[in-house]
This record gives structure tokens, C-alpha cells and sequence, in this order.
């Protein structure tokens, strides 16, 4: 049996990053909650022309999915879902530049890039690149 102090040894995960993971396993219950509004939709009739409804609602619920895996990842330690969090972000970005310019919808990109930028911000910051260089931390949460 391990003594608390062996448990100790690891570093615990910086709130940078646990509010990064957060929000970013937000960002991927996001993406399946589209993904569920698609296949609706397109079951109630409603058919697009240059797009399949089901086709969209498989790309976001994998999306999605693989983005909510990430954030709960980051937030129980896991390195792996800081990389995930990052091409999440960085892909959102210019979906707030569209939206913000071509799509005339400033009321969504705005937050959008903004929740972006912060994110990458928290991913960013010296304590969560501090912890995520740490060599005390196991093999398995790398």
C-alpha cells in the first residue's frame, strides 16, 4: 500500500489547464449537440442541397467526440489532450474570422475567437507549460 506522501511525488494539474479542459470538453458537447440538431432535421425532411444532413452530423459527433475526449483528458492529466485543445482552437479561429467578416454574424464570432484565444491563453501559460515539461509526472499521463 502507498504512503500520501508517494502520491504526492506528482505534480497536480495546474488550474490553466483544468480550466482549459474544461472548456474545451465544452466545445466538444457543443459539437455533438450539432451533430444531433443534423440528424433531427433531416429526419423531420428538411434537405439541403449541398450537403447531407446525416454526412455533417457523423463529421461533428467524431469531431466533437474526439474534442470532449480531449478536454477530459487535460483536466485528469492527460498530455495527450493539450494537442487535441489546441487544433480545436486554432481551427476555430478562422470559423470567427467568417463569421465575423463573410457571414456578417459578429454576435457569434466575437465570442468564438474569444473563447479561442483564451484557451489558448490558458494552454499557454507558464504554470500549464511548467507542468506539461515536468519529468516527475508518469509515463502514462504524457
Amino acid at each position: 500500500m502507498s504512503s500520501p506522501d508517494s502520491a504526492r511525488t506528482t505534480p497536480a494539474v495546474p488550474s490553466t489547464l483544468r480550466w482549459a479542459g474544461w472548456i474545451i470538453a465544452l466545445q466538444g458537447v457543443i459539437g455533438i449537440i450539432v451533430a444531433v440538431v443534423y440528424v433531427v432535421r433531416e429526419a423531420a425532411g428538411h434537405h439541403e442541397e449541398a450537403i447531407s444532413g446525416y454526412g455533417s452530423a457523423i463529421w461533428f459527433a467524431v469531431i466533437g467526440g474526439g474534442v470532449f475526449a480531449g478536454g477530459i483528458a487535460l483536466t485528469r492529466g492527460r498530455r495527450w489532450g493539450r494537442g487535441i485543445g489546441m487544433m480545436a482552437q486554432i481551427l476555430l479561429l478562422p470559423v470567427a474570422y467568417a463569421l465575423l467578416t463573410a457571414s456578417h454574424l459578429p454576435l457569434l464570432g466575437a465570442p468564438v475567437g474569444i473563447v479561442a484565444l483564451a484557451v489558448l491563453g490558458l494552454l499557454f501559460a507558464p504554470a500549464s507549460l511548467s507542468w506539461l515539461n515536468a519529468d516527475s509526472l508518469p509515463p502514462d499521463a504524457r
